[in-house]
This record gives structure tokens, sequence and C-alpha cells, in this order.
């Protein structure tokens, strides 16, 4: 027997091999009884609104509307349905016009792109959307969504609310419409209608289903589909005694019908989506929720079928816990499509994150990460009023119940009459910044809630870096935003006092957290942004 201390005999080391061996045994035969958690709706607490979801083998694909925002129409990709993360964006810019340069007093907010349609067929990807800033309707293809490149075709007119659709035999249509839906067979390059193609009215009144009660929404959005040899077409309506999207779908045995309809789901506004099959051959809805000031938020409904018709929901509800492993959701089920930056460049690597986009189209000759590597530099090209007029403002999606965003600004290069910050931007918008005014700066708190920009704090600021930050709540309510700054980076301290979070259809987008920097009296200062980093909300409500 070895006699050193703490050493086993050959015979206790057999036993103890063998314990380990049952108690691993054990634990294996155990594991599949634990169960897994599960995922939650909203499936994205963030604005992600006018989806539209594909399957290609085991893994999904996700279109969704960013309007006027650059790049944009972004592409998501998930293995699980839950869990969606970037893959790239179907176009940098959409057009080049006034309106989407921020020029001559023009914009684009709550314009640019609508609702896309995106398929699979013969190896090609597609997706589709309409604009009437272009006043085209726009298709992208590729074989590769996670690395493109994207080629576009487009014509006039731009055909709204569109869902693009390959038929079994071939033939492309599109369909689309408001109340009326109306179907219209494209030429096979999609460069426009086809002359002597199928065209005639699929659905006379999307909202006959309400019956006499017919004076709400008009029938949008449409979705079409084919499943079990038939066709379904998806809508959103509601009746005239109350604005609340609900479910509407009609089903056909040939693409030009008959079709016959009925309201398939009406439950807390949750609607404008499509249905989606699983490998295994489960069925959900994808839907969104207006909620607030944070967006349109995506839900996924559970899909049963009886009597040839998918029965969303349970009970008519859509559940908030869904029979799906979470996986890496978490609480926002943000983290694929939201991202911190330490503006690090490396050679060969993409310029920014994919979670970034510009407001409106970017001007590249006045933003770089290579001008002060490691920071984030803009120079002012033009004088403005206001920051919704400011171009090359960076944004990225705000998140609920709550999040943060920091910065760190270098603002020693800024000239008379200029801002830079940290902002809440929507219509009615926030922010926390650094004011040149007379040769001095000042930290400044600046609210928009009213409509009208007001300065409602300012410190005299004698550094030449200062670190910002904005905590969004969302819930529960009032819907606000705090500013609050740091000098060291450590303590942070408020300023100003909380700004009211309004979504406004003007902008039609859930707020975002933006960068910015603009000049109200003369071009071409600079600022350097050392760090963008997101969070949870700190603050109590």
């Amino acid at each position: 027997m070895d006699k050193r201390p703490g050493s086993l005999s050959r015979p206790m080391l057999s036993m103890m091999a063998l314990v380990l061996a049952s108690v691993a045994s054990h634990a294996v035969a155990a594991a599949p009884s634990a169960k897994a958690a599960p995922a939650h709706n909203p499936l994205i607490w963030a604005d992600v609104p006018d989806i539209a979801i594909i399957r290609v083998g085991k893994t999904y694909y996700m279109s969704s509307t960013t309007m006027h925002m650059s790049p944009g129409l972004p592409i998501m990709k998930s293995t699980d349905l839950v869990n969606w993360r970037m893959a790239s964006y179907a176009y940098e810019t959409l057009a080049d016009n006034e309106a989407l340069r921020l020029e001559n007093g023009k914009d684009a907010y709550g314009k640019g792109s609508w609702a896309s349609s995106l398929r699979f067929h013969n190896g090609m990807f597609y997706v589709s959307t309409f604009s009437a800033t272009s006043g085209r309707t726009h298709f992208y293809t590729t074989r590769d969504p996670d690395h493109g490149p994207w080629k576009e075709t487009s014509f006039e007119p731009a055909i709204g609310d569109h869902s693009l659709f390959f038929d079994d035999d071939g033939r492309v249509y599109l369909v689309y419409g408001n109340a009326r839906i109306e179907i219209s067979e494209l030429k096979p390059d999609l460069s426009g209608i086809k002359p002597g193609g199928l065209h005639k009215v699929l659905v006379e009144n999307v909202n006959a289903v309400f019956g006499a009660d017919q004076g709400g929404l008009k029938g949008e959005g449409s979705q079409l589909f084919k499943a079990n040899g038939r066709y379904y077409l998806v809508n959103i309506a509601s009746p005239g005694s109350r604005w609340a999207r609900s479910v509407i779908i009609h089903r056909a045995d040939a693409i030009d019908g008959p079709y016959e309809g009925r309201l398939a789901l009406d439950d807390r506004g949750i609607a404008q989506g499509g249905l989606i099959d699983t490998p295994e051959g489960k069925w959900y809805a994808y839907l969104f929720k207006d909620n607030g000031a944070v967006g349109r938020i995506p839900y996924l409904a559970p899909v049963t079928w009886k009597d040839g018709w998918p029965v969303l929901g349970e009970e008519g509800k859509v559940p908030m816990m869904l029979d799906i492993p979470a996986g890496g959701q978490g609480a926002s089920g943000v983290s694929g499509i939201v991202a911190s930056d330490e503006f690090d460049h490396r050679p060969g690597a993409p310029k920014l994150p994919l979670a970034w986009q510009w407001n409106h189209n970017p001007e590249p000759r006045y933003w770089s990460l290579t001008k002060r590597p490691g920071y984030l530099s803009f120079v002012t090209n033009r004088v403005v009023s206001t920051l919704t007029e400011a171009p090359n403002t960076l944004t990225q999606r705000t998140f609920g119940p709550s999040s943060s965003a920091s910065t760190s600004i270098d603002v020693s290069g800024m000239k008379d009459g200029d801002l830079a910050g940290l902002a809440a931007f929507q219509k009615r918008y926030g922010f926390v910044g650094v004011k040149m005014s007379n040769g001095a700066k000042s930290l400044v708190m600046v609210s928009a809630d009213s409509d009208h920009p007001e300065e409602v704090a300012s410190i005299p600021l004698s550094g030449k870096t200062i670190h910002l930050r904005v905590e969004c709540e969302f819930e529960p309510a009032p819907e606000v935003a705090r500013f609050s700054y740091s000098l060291d980076g450590k303590s942070w301290t408020p300023i100003g006092r909380p700004s009211r979070l309004t979504y406004t259809v003007p902008h039609f987008m859930g707020y975002r957290f933006a960068l910015f920097y603009y000049s109200t009296k003369t071009a071409g200062g600079r600022v350097d942004f050392d760090y963008y980093r997101i969070g949870a909300s700190s603050s109590p409500h």
C-alpha cells in the first residue's frame, strides 16, 4: 500500500471509480427530466414591426421595417424562432433624394421603406418592400443573406403592403391592397407587372367579416401562404366600434379564389404577420403589438389546425409562455440585435456592428473610425437648427422593460453653436450633451416632450471629456427617460428632469438611443466618441 500522505490504494481507487460512474450514469439518466426554461412573449421587447418570417431547412429568417433608417430592411436569423441575431441589411440606402438626405427642410420620418415580404425560391432569397419616398416597389435578392451582396430590382409605382408569392408552377405574384385585396402577376425577372398576366380582386372587403360593424381599420398587411394544398391570406383589420388590430384569414383552393374568410384572433391588438412551421411540423403565427414608446414588438402564438383552418393562440389568447425552450432569450430577447461598441476598428472587419443604423442617409466623408483609432469621430458639414435635422446621427434600438446607454465624448474640437451628446430619439426626444456657446462649454439636458426643444438644465463644463448616460423606462407607466453625467465614468450625477417618452405617428418608430453632433452656427467642428455601452436601466421608477 502506498503510505504517502493523501494517497489511496488501488482497491479504494477502483471503488471510487465505480461510485463516480454510477453517479454519472444516474445524472445522465436524470438529465432529460430536467425541463428547459420556456420561451416567453414578447419574443423581442423592442421595435421590430411588420415582420415576415421564412424557414429554410432548420434555419429561420426574418425581415422587418426600419423606414427612414440606413442601412435598411434588416434581415435577422434564428435556429429556434426565439433567439434572433442580425444577418445583414437588404440595402445600404433606399434612394438618394432630398428627403433621405435631410436637405431643404425635407425628411423621410415615418416614410422610407415599409412592410416587407420575405421568400426563398430555387436557392435564392427574395425580400421586397415599397416606398412612398422613392415612389417604387423594390426587390432585393441574394443567395447568401449573411454576407450578400443583395441585388436590387425596382419599378414604379409603389405597391403598398404587398406579399410576394411564388407558386408551385413557378409563376410569381404580388398580393396587396387596403380593404379590397388584389393579386397581380409579375414578370419572371420581377421588373414589373406581367402584361396579360393574372390580375383580379381576391377579397372585395376584408372587413366584411365584422358584419355591419365595418368602419374601423381597413384590411391591410397582406401575407399569402400555401399549406396542405390550400392558399391562406392573412390580413389585419378592426371593427368600427374600436381601433385594435385583429387577424383576419381567408382561404381558397386556388390562388385566384374564391376566398372565404373568418376572424382568426382578437387579443390585445396583437396582429399583423403570418404563419410559419417548424421542421417537426409544429405551427406558429408571428405577430406584433403596439407597446407604447418602445415601439411595435413581436409575439409568437401557437397554431393548431381544425377543419382546414389555422386556429391561433390558446382559447383565443396569445399566451405569455411558449412551448419552445428559451435558450438565451433573456428578459428582453434583444441580445442579437443590439450591441455595445468600443469603436475598435479592426482591418477587414465591418465598419460598424449591424446593430447600428443611421438616421436617414449617412454622409460617409464626415464620420470615421480611423481618424482617431479606438474612437468614432464626427465632423459637421452643414448648419441645422434641431436634432431631428442633424445628419450622421447614429442610432440603436431601445428595449424594455428598461434599458440604458452610456458614452464618453472628447469635445475639445467643438465650435461655437455646436451640440453633441446622447439622446432618447424620436420626434419628442430628450438628450444629455455638451453645448458650445460664446466660447464656453456647458453640460445641458434638453427635452422636446412638449413638441418644442427646451433646455431644462445647464452646468458649466471645463474639461475636454465627459461621460453621458440615458436610461429609458418603459414599464411601469409613465414611460420616461432619465439623464445623467460623470466626470470619471464611475460616479454618475442626474441632470435635468425625466423626459416623457411618447410614441408619435410622424416618426412611426420606437425610441432609439442616438449619438449625435450638429452645428447651429458654423460647420467644421469635431467630436470623438470613445465607446457606446448598453444595459438595463438602474434607476428606480
